[in-house]
C-alpha cells in the first residue's frame, strides 16, 4: 500500500495510539479537518481528547485491541511499544503502522518550505519565535509546536500556505522522518541516553537530519556550539551559521541582558539589519531568537518583520511562565529538564532582583537522572534554595534503583520531598514576599505550583 495515498485519500480511516500528546493530537486534528474518519486512544482522559471529540474523533481512554476497529492505517507515538494490544491487533490484521514523525514527514512533502527546529533544548521557543515572525510577514504558516502558543491559540495552526514550521525531536531519531527544506540545529548535548549510546551517536543523528535537506535547501546551525558544528562538518548543503561569541553569518552584537528586556543588534554578513527587543530573558533566548532570525533570512523575510514579530513574543506555555502568587511570592513554571536548560533558566531568574529563587525540580526519567546527576546538581545549586520531588518516570521503569536523592545528596542543604503533598506543605510554610518560586521539569510538576496558587485563593 502506498502510504502517501493513505494520507491523501479522503475515504480512509485512521486510528491513533497515544493520541493525547501535543504532536499526536495536532496530527489527528489535521486529518479530521481534512475529512478523514479518525479514532484514537490514550492512557488517561485529557483536554486534548475532549477537544478531539468535539471535532468528531472517537476517543478511547485506555488501550484495547478492538478499538482499532476497521482502520486502514494506525499511527502511534514513539512511546507506544510493540506489546501494546492495539499495535498487536494492527499487525495481526496487516494494517500499516506509522510512527507519528513518519506521518508528519509525509504531510510535509506537500509544502514548498518546511522550517524544522531541532536541538537538545530550545526547540519550542525557537519554533514559537519563528511563528511570530512568519505571522508578521503575512506568510500564513501551518505550525506544529510542543506547547501552548497564545498567538495561535494552542500548539497547532492549520493553514493553506506553502510554509510549514515545526519542532523536530531527535529522540528515537524521529526527525529523520521529516522533510526539512530549512533545517535548524540549535545545540547538540548529551541526552536521551535510554536510546543513544553517547554524544558521538547523537552528533551523527543530527548530521543525518541535516543531510535530509534537499540540495537547494539551507542548514541553519549554532556556530558557537561545537557539537552542532561537528554535525554539519563537510555537508554539501548551504550552511548558515548564527552566534554571539564567534564569527557567524547571522550575529547578535551589542547585547544587553536586562532584568525586564533583552536587546541586541542583528547583523547579517557583517551588516547591521535591525535592533531586536525581546521580552523573554537570558542569553539562551538570544540564541533561540538568532536561530529564528537566520531561518527567516533564509526565507527572504524582511528585517522589519523579524524585529516586530520577535517583539510580540512573550513566551510559550511552560517556558518560564508566570502562574500567580502565594503569600506575596511570585510563582513561575518552566519545562527545563536537561542540565543546560536548568542552568540557563536559573541564571535568568537570578537576574530579576528577587530576594530568593526557590526551585522545586522534578527529574524526568531514571536514565537521564542517572547519567547526568552531577550536572543537574551543579545547575540546581544556582538557586538559593533547591528542592526535589520524585522522578517522573514517563516511558521508563526504575530498573536501576535510582531516586531524586541521587541529585539532592550532591547539593548542600537541598530539600528532597517524598511526594507533592510534602512539597506543597513546605512551600506554604516558606513562601513570602520577595521570593520567586519556580517549579521545573517536563513531567507533571506544573500541577504543584497550580495547586499552591489555587490554595491561596481559598484562604480566608
Amino acid at each position: 500500500m502506498n502510504l502517501n495515498t493513505v494520507l491523501s485519500n479522503q475515504h480512509q480511516t485512521v486510528h491513533f495510539v497515544g493520541v493525547g500528546g501535543v504532536s499526536m493530537s495536532g496530527l489527528a486534528e489535521v486529518l479530521l479537518r481534512r475529512g478523514f474518519s479518525v479514532s484514537g486512544s490514550d492512557m488517561k482522559e485529557s483536554e486534548a481528547l475532549m477537544r478531539l471529540r468535539t471535532l468528531g474523533m472517537k476517543a478511547f481512554v485506555g488501550h484495547a485491541a478492538d478499538q482499532v476497529g476497521d482502520a486502514d492505517l494506525v499511527i502511534r507515538t514513539a512511546a507506544i511499544p510493540d506489546s501494546n494490544p492495539e499495535i498487536i491487533r494492527a499487525r495481526e490484521c496487516k494494517i500499516p503502522v506509522l510512527e507519528r514523525a513518519e506521518a508528519w514527514g509525509i504531510l510535509m512533502r506537500e509544502y514548498r518550505n518546511n522550517v524544522c527546529f531541532s536541538g537538545t533544548h530550545g526547540k519550542t521557543t525557537s519554533t514559537s519565535m519563528m511563528t511570530h515572525i512568519a505571522l508578521e510577514a503575512n506568510l500564513d504558516p501551518q505550525v506544529m509546536v510542543g506547547a501552548n502558543l497564545p498567538a495561535i491559540g494552542g500548539g497547532l495552526r492549520i493553514a493553506e500556505s506553502d510554509l510549514f514550521i515545526a519542532e523536530a525531536c531527535e529522540y528515537c531519531n524521529s526527525f529523520h522522518h521529516f522533510y526539512p527544506t530549512v533545517a535548524v540545529i540549535l545545540n547538540v548535548d548529551e541526552d536521551h541516553l535510554d536510546f543513544f549510546s553517547g554524544i558521538e551517536e547523537i552528533i551523527e543523528s543530527f548530521a543525518t537530519f541535516a543531510k535530509i535537506v534537499p540540495q537547494d535547501g539551507v542548514v541553519v546551525v549554532n556556530g558557537d556550539d561545537e557539537n552542532a558544528m561537528k554535525a554539519v562538518s563537510g555537508i554539501d548543503r548551504e550552511v548558515m551559521t548564527f552566534g554571539i561569541d564567534r564569527a557567524a553569518k547571522v550575529m547578535a552584537k551589542n547585547l544587553v541582558l536586562g532584568a525586564r528586556e533583552t536587546v541586541f543588534d542583528l547583523y547579517l554578513d557583517g551588516e547591521l539589519k535591525t535592533t531586536i527587543h525581546l521580552a523573554v530573558l537570558g542569553k539562551h533566548n538570544v540564541y533561540n531568537a538568532l536561530s529564528a532570525c537566520a531561518a527567516a533570512f533564509a526565507l527572504g523575510i524582511s528585517p522589519e518583520a523579524i524585529a516586530t514579530g520577535l517583539s510580540k513574543f512573550h513566551g510559550a506555555g511552560r517556558r518560564f511562565e508566570f502562574k500567580g502568587e502565594f503569600n506575596g511570592a511570585q510563582v513561575y513554571d518552566d519545562y527545563a529538564h536537561h542540565p543546560s536548560e536548568v542552568r540557563a533558566t536559573l541564571e535568568s531568574a537570578k537576574t530579576l532582583g528577587y530576594d530568593r529563587v526557590i526551585c522545586i525540580f522534578q527529574p524526568h526519567t531514571y536514565t537521564r537522572t542517572a547519567a547526568l546527576k552531577e550536572e543537574f546538581a551543579e545547575a540546581l545549586s544556582l538557586a538559593d534554595v533547591s528542592c526535589l520531588v520524585p522522578i517522573y518516570a514517563a516511558r521508563e521503569k526504575n530498573t536501576i534503583g535510582i531516586g531524586s536523592d541521587a541529585i539532592s545528596d550532591l547539593i548542600p542543604n537541598a530539600q528532597n520531598f517524598k511526594d507533592f503533598e510534602e512539597a506543597l506543605s513546605w512551600m506554604k510554610e516558606q513562601a513570602k514576599s520577595g521570593d520567586l518560586i519556580l517549579t521545573m521539569g517536563a513531567g507533571d510538576i506544573v500541577l504543584l505550583g497550580e495547586k499552591l496558587i489555587e490554595d491561596s485563593k481559598m484562604k480566608p
